[in-house]
């Protein structure tokens, strides 16, 4: 039993046993949206055919990678899935004494977006005329609080078995940095998810750090260099594609930030298509590519999360993040359903069609 709630139900810890297959794991980040990625991934633990040797993730993707990875290591697949499940109930838990808790309408009507909360739309007015070293001086960021306790950072640190990787970026340089190893810290996590609009830029070792979604949603390029594994199983949370087109002031900014954090994504997923397209067609060697070929996966449910607006995301209603957790649990079975198969011997979705 975790805080007082209905805990995952075991299913059996099968390690790395026979027949399980290898895959490093790419997670983006999207707010309170990364419930979505946390039921993914407890689909993935409990069905057990999966081990993990390289987690990239950015903002609530790091976060999850962090639970993910740590549990693993101290505890294997169900210590994960309750690393998991302690995060966001934690997060659920500090939501309901916020400013962001849902208003009664919201609960009835079962709405998840903020627009007709009174304090989302004060908020809102606020921070396009105000900075956080103007309204928040003292820097506070609710997150170090939620993670306070959760990780031993020492052993990932010196985990050799599942490594993190951590994207945030460089405010001064506009550089992507990747913690890992030995740089991994609860700071390095509250980069990775400071929305630069309400948090001040973290600062770690004389550098200041904002959101990694601006560099990277996540990077995929540590997972080729540093592991072995040619499995790259990406979580998908911002949906590339909306259906309307965006008209209101804060529509159109919301709607410019997630194609900026796409994009840097989705350039670096054309790349390493390309460079499998050559090394495909003998155009190009592995030595020379500085890289083996890929498999790329995906698993989302982008014509759902597509209908959730960017206000969505700052809420952290229980209700609400199991909702996203079952969509998870159920995009992740499909794709255990239709798409294990393919691991380690082939793609399983089609780059391209982001291009066409």
């Amino acid at each position: 039993m975790v805080e007082g709630a209905t805990a995952p139900e075991r299913s059996g810890d099968q390690g790395a046993a026979a027949g399980t297959r290898t895959v490093n794991l790419a997670l983006q980040g999207g707010g309170a949206h990364g419930a979505f990625t946390w039921g993914v991934l407890d689909r993935l633990l409990e069905d057990g055919r999966l081990d993990f040797e390289g987690i990239s993730g950015t903002s609530a993707g790091a976060m999850n990678g962090a639970m993910l990875a740590y549990g693993l290591l101290t505890g294997g697949r169900e210590e994960a899935r309750g690393q998991l499940y302690r995060l966001w109930r934690r997060l659920a838990k500090a939501n309901a004494v916020g400013p962001w808790n849902p208003s009664w309408m919201s609960r009835f009507t079962g709405d998840p977006h903020l627009e007709a909360h009174p304090v989302y739309a004060g908020f809102d007015l606020l921070v396009r005329m105000m900075s956080p070293y103007q309204f928040n001086p003292l820097g506070l960021n609710p997150m170090r609080e939620i993670l306070r306790g959760l990780i031993d950072f020492d052993v990932l640190r010196e985990a050799a078995d599942v490594r993190l990787y951590v994207g945030a970026t460089n405010v001064r340089e506009s550089k992507l940095k990747v913690f890992k190893g030995r740089e991994l810290s609860a700071d390095c996590l509250v980069a990775s998810a400071c929305l630069p609009f309400l948090f001040q830029a973290v600062e770690i070792d004389g550098e200041h750090y904002w959101d990694g979604g601006y560099m990277g949603n996540p990077t995929i390029y540590p997972l080729i260099h540093e592991c072995a594994a040619r499995d790259v199983l990406i979580v998908q949370v911002t949906p590339i594609a909306r259906p309307a087109v965006p008209t209101t002031p804060t529509a159109i900014i919301d709607r410019m930030n997630e194609i900026g954090f796409n994009g840097t994504f989705l350039r670096e997923l054309r790349s390493l298509e390309l460079v499998n397209r050559l090394l495909a067609a003998g155009r190009l060697t592995e030595e020379e590519a500085g890289m083996r070929a890929l498999f790329l996966h995906r698993i989302e449910a982008e014509a759902a999360m597509a209908v959730l607006g960017v206000s969505s995301k700052l809420n952290a209603d229980w209700g609400f993040l199991t909702e996203l957790r079952d969509l998870g649990r159920a995009a992740a079975s499909r794709w255990l359903e239709e798409r294990f198969a393919s691991v380690g011997r082939a793609s399983s979705f089609e780059v391209e069609r982001f291009f066409a």
